[in-house]
């Protein structure tokens, strides 16, 4: 089945088994749902999936409220979305989602490819990086996308050769990036220009910045054609494995180290007419990030697997073990950063200043995460 996805992102089909795995979470979570009504790409893989024969029918029919619905989900086979990569391989969402909605999954390299899928109407909700979260809502004038929940929190660092060991020396350098424009791009810009460094968006500038997929810049990094780059885990730690240290860790540079890395939008035309299987996946949504948290050791070969699956190489379990310290998996969309992470994105002449009223909305998370007992977030 291929869909409708941007030029070199296509859908392959491959089955998941569904999981009965916090069944009591899901259930609980859905039920406040349903007692409230509710207001560079690289190629890809899709899944599609049900929930299993041992759920209850009656149970996720009425909370969905909705029969024959397929959701298209985009997330990137890094361990800054392994709430999805975990979600999709224990069959967590699927379960959420009930046996009347069809699960579709697509995987992105970065984020920018990701938003041309969603204006396509490709996808349905996305794991995206709060700076082409931004782009997508302020590119389509607040009309498409909204921010519905968050998912990590942390993961990105600069990591350079063992000679570089200040910021000075980074003068002349060639730096990775995922995507020109996707939220490693920025922070890596921004950071830069602090530091009183010059960059374009052509590898120009005192430092040359070289956006290319997160796999390539490992390799590129240990045949020494780049210096370093910004990357999200498990590529950060992967080139300190190749030899790197770590300059950044982007946690030092937001207030109590926390900052959005990814975060779950929804496209606002389909949470018009589906909100009752929006809130369903937020049940997953919250579903799994409790698995990742309870679970870490099952978790992150969870994660190392689907990532195996989709790039064609797994991640070590050391690699994946020493990156997983450097996340936090949450609910909390930190929605002080993505405003942040917006203002970096004008600064260093990647966007336009806008006013992002409307673009976080956690209503319905807040009402699931009531359900599953645990804590509201903020959405400011």
């Amino acid at each position: 089945m291929i869909l409708d996805l941007p030029e070199g992102v296509t859908s392959v089909i491959r089955l998941h088994p569904s999981a009965a795995l916090l069944a009591a979470t899901v259930s609980a979570a859905l039920a406040v749902g349903a007692c409230s009504s509710s207001s560079s790409s690289v190629p890809g893989s899709s899944t599609t999936a049900a929930a299993s024969s041992s759920a209850s029918p009656s149970t996720a029919a009425t909370n969905v409220g909705a029969a024959n619905v397929t959701l298209h989900l985009g997330y990137f086979p890094n361990l800054t979305h392994a709430t999805a990569l975990v979600g999709v391989h224990e069959g967590i969402f699927a379960k959420a989602l009930g046996p009347d909605v069809k699960l579709v999954t697509s995987t992105f390299n970065a984020g920018p490819a990701e938003v041309q899928a969603l204006f396509a109407g490709a996808l349905d909700a996305a794991y995206i990086g709060p700076s082409s979260a931004v782009t997508a809502f302020t590119q389509s004038s607040g009309a498409a996308v909204e921010v519905v929940s968050g998912a990590t929190s942390g993961g990105a660092e600069l990591v350079v050769k063992a000679s570089i060991t200040s910021a000075a020396q980074l003068k002349g350098a060639k730096l990775a990036t995922p995507q020109l424009g996707n939220t490693q791009d920025v922070a890596l810009r921004y950071w830069l220009q602090q530091q009183g460094f010059k960059t374009d968006t052509a590898g120009g500038g005192d430092v040359s910045i070289l956006p290319q997929a997160n796999a390539t810049a490992v390799t590129a990094f240990q045949t020494g054609a780049i210096d370093g780059g910004w990357l999200p885990e498990p590529y950060a730690s992967q080139m300190v494995q190749a030899g790197g240290h770590v300059l950044v860790d982007e946690r030092t540079l937001w207030p109590g180290g926390k900052f959005a890395t990814t975060v779950l939008v929804v496209r606002k035309a389909f949470l018009s007419s589906h909100p009752d299987v929006v809130k369903a996946l937020l049940a997953g949504q919250v579903a799994a990030n409790d698995f990742v948290n309870q679970h870490t050791q099952r978790a992150e070969a969870d994660a190392a697997a689907e990532i195996g699956t989709i790039s064609g190489k797994a991640p070590s379990s050391a690699v994946v073990a020493s990156a997983w310290k450097e996340l936090t998996f949450t609910d909390d969309p930190v929605a002080s950063s993505i405003q942040g992470a917006a203002d970096h994105a004008v600064t260093v002449g990647l966007a336009k200043k806008v006013d992002l009223t409307g673009l976080v909305d956690v209503t319905l998370l807040n009402q699931v995460l009531a359900g599953a007992g645990e804590p509201a977030v903020a959405a400011s």
